[in-house]
């Protein structure tokens, strides 16, 4: 195996860096190095068993990983899109190509069996095509994640069915099973969370003390594969347990610390898979049954996708979220190689009906990356769902002139985020007309709730905008997380709206210029705004002079972006400033016996007697910063003194004509 492995290695580095010179995928280069180097190919690695068990291991740390990413509380944001949109896409694919096996004349038990295989998407590619993007939050990256997770899920009774679906077995036993499969899945996860959640935090807490990085690496590795073989003790998939075992992990305050770890073994187990995936692959099937193989690639691609699409749009995404969200799911998964095998074995399909299904897909898999990457720069699949798109009444932006056709010189801003919510509650208080898009429903409701002028629409679309009066905007604010839906929004904007100010934020300062380009105004990199935060806490912290640290801030500026924005640091205490430290802060309060009650600061000689300053002094509830010398004192003043400790008992006893309870002056008292 190693001397193949080498091989393998070397080989599929010279692939991928040739493909990526085209900018292809990683993922795609695996997959055509295995399909090369297999016993189809050129038969350089024939240990296609042994590549198969690391295979698995790949899928297992992909889906701890896919865990940690998605702790129980995150998983609770995206609950609706993890049921609703997944039993929609599931139910829907499966139903339609149960239906399509028995118009080809298959028994229903194969039907099933086809539809299983086909609901299953390709977690592995679509994931790592979305980080790759930076998609995961962007809606359409929403929903896919929330229907993967939801897909994941029921692989679980997927194998326990398969088997019944003989040609010997009972088909009434098909429904018992199947509640029979849900039940006992819904136990072990119950018991295996309730448990993990009490017991992993104690261990891995216990584990840290150690204070070794191999040890703690070696534990999270075995809760890994541990949650993993335990789940399939109990006739569960490895990847369930391995997922629940990363959604407790989540949970604790290690998950970043096993994330990082775990990564490059992830990385590199997932590389394998592919390749294991690519090997399968037998070019001599495509030319035997070529209408076969293609009839099933089309359903990947185009029956599954749209089925995926219409999913989407029955949960009011729009056009573009749903046509992306089509696209990233109409691919074969990881585990219908799973289903399949285990319907080999028990006699539900033969070998030469195996073929046909898992090269078209392959090719699917094979062509999943490249039709990503082109999808968000494809229009006419939007175009040709927006007659559907209006028919389900998804764009309620319209609602904006059917309630308040006024909007005039307003702000307009896209994306109610975090970063969105802080813009509008700016513009708010500062009673400043605005009004906002967004694709997240339920930030709309949020918004909503909260009384802003928030609508449900597409900013992609010019339609939407013109709803929104955008000819009549004085700027707009753009605050979405895709990256190639902020470059559409402008390009859109600047079309119709010429001279329009365009706000926007990226990422990387390596897309800042493209924005420009585009039309936009100003473009904040958070990045560099990261950057300059960080420089001047370190330098605020290592004592230097606020001058120099504003010199330090001006001078990345300045290298990197022009920008308006002033640098803001935390006040220093005196007790951090070394020089200071003996300095202190204390109030006293002038009372109806004080000797300084209707005596001024000069009168008193407060200054040359004590060494100690007034700095303020506080009355009525109002704070003179800047002390009058004749001001003559008056009942319930506050006055402010700083000054060593000496300083201050001294001139308490000439304020108060008495000496300080404390010789010590208490504990520093710090502004």
């Amino acid at each position: 195996l190693l001397d193949e492995l080498a091989i393998v290695t070397l080989i599929a580095v010279l692939v991928m860096v040739t493909l990526s010179k085209f900018k292809m995928p990683t993922v795609a280069g695996l997959l055509l190095t295995g399909a090369l180097l297999g016993p189809a190919g050129f038969g350089v690695s024939t240990s296609a068993e042994s590549i198969e068990v690391l295979a698995e291991i790949g899928v297992v740390f992909l889906l701890f990983t896919i865990g940690l990413e998605f702790s129980l509380s995150r998983l609770k944001v995206i609950f609706k899109q993890v049921l609703v949109g997944g039993v929609l896409q599931v139910g829907l694919t499966t139903l339609a190509i149960a239906l399509l096996a028995i118009f080809f004349d298959q028994p229903l038990k194969k039907g099933i069996f086809y539809g299983f295989v086909f609901a299953l998407s390709s977690t592995a590619i679509v994931l790592r095509a979305l980080t790759e993007r930076s998609e995961l939050d962007a809606p359409h990256g929403k929903f896919i994640v929330g229907t993967l997770i939801f897909q994941d899920l029921c692989v679980v009774p997927m194998v326990l069915i398969v088997p019944s679906l003989s040609a010997s077995a009972d088909t009434s036993s098909i429904w018992m099973d199947l509640s029979l499969a849900l039940l006992k899945a819904t136990v072990v996860v119950v018991v295996m969370i309730n448990i993990s959640s009490l017991l992993v935090p104690k261990l891995l807490k216990w584990v840290d003390s150690s204070r070794s990085n191999e040890v703690f690496l070696l534990a999270i590795i075995g809760i890994c594969i541990g949650t993993a073989w335990i789940t399939s003790l109990a006739g569960l998939s490895l990847a369930l347990g391995a997922f629940l075992g990363g959604v407790v992990v989540a949970d604790t305050d290690y998950r970043h610390r096993a994330l990082g770890d775990i990564l490059p073994l992830r990385d590199t187990f997932v590389s394998i898979f592919f390749f294991s995936l690519g090997m399968i692959f037998d070019v001599k099937v495509v030319f035997q049954h070529p209408w076969m193989t293609l009839g099933l690639l089309f359903a990947f691609i185009f029956l599954k996708g749209f089925i995926a699409t219409f999913a989407a749009m029955s949960m009011h995404f729009p056009s573009r979220a749903a046509w992306l969200a089509g696209v990233g799911l109409a691919q074969f998964g990881e585990f219908g190689f799973v289903l399949t095998k285990l319907a080999q074995a028990n006699g539900v399909i033969d070998m030469q009906e195996a073929k046909p299904l898992l090269t078209a897909g392959i090719l699917s898999m094979f062509f999943t990356p490249l039709l990503v990457r082109l999808a968000p720069h494809m229009t006419s699949g939007e175009k040709l769902l927006a007659p559907l798109e209006k028919l389900m009444g998804i764009q309620s932006v319209n609602e904006i002139e059917e309630t308040s056709p006024a909007y005039h010189q307003h702000i307009m801003i896209i994306g109610f985020g975090l970063a969105g919510q802080s813009v509008a509650n700016a513009l708010k208080s500062q009673q400043i007309e605005h009004l906002i898009l967004e694709l997240n429903i339920n930030n709309v409701k949020k918004g909503k709730a909260q009384g802003f002028p928030i609508y449900y629409g597409d900013a992609t679309s010019a339609e939407a905008l013109h709803h929104a009066h955008l000819e009549h905007a004085k700027a707009v604010v753009v605050l979405i997380n895709d990256p190639l839906a902020n470059q559409r929004i402008i390009h859109t904007i600047k079309r119709l709206v010429p001279n329009m100010h365009i706000l926007t934020r990226t990422r990387y300062i390596l897309d800042r210029q493209g924005l420009y380009d585009l039309g936009a105004k100003d473009v904040v990199v958070e990045e560099i705004e990261g950057t300059t935060e960080i420089v001047a806490k370190l330098l605020r912290r290592l004592g230097k002079p606020r001058n120099l640290i504003d010199d330090q801030v001006r001078s990345i500026r300045k290298s990197t972006q022009e920008t308006d924005k002033k640098s803001t640091l935390p006040r220093s205490k005196l007790s951090e400033i070394k020089a200071l430290e003996e300095m202190k802060i204390e109030s006293v309060v002038v009372l109806e016996n004080s000797p300084a009650l209707g005596k001024s600061l000069a009168e008193l000689a407060l200054r040359s007697k004590s060494n100690a300053s007034v700095i303020g002094i506080i009355r009525d509830q109002n704070l003179f910063d800047h002390v009058d010398p004749h001001l003559a004192f008056e009942v319930n003043d506050i006055i402010y003194l700083a000054g060593r400790g000496e300083a201050l008992q001294i001139a308490y006893q000439i304020l108060l004509g008495e000496k300080w309870f404390d010789a010590d002056m208490g504990t520093d008292t710090d502004a």
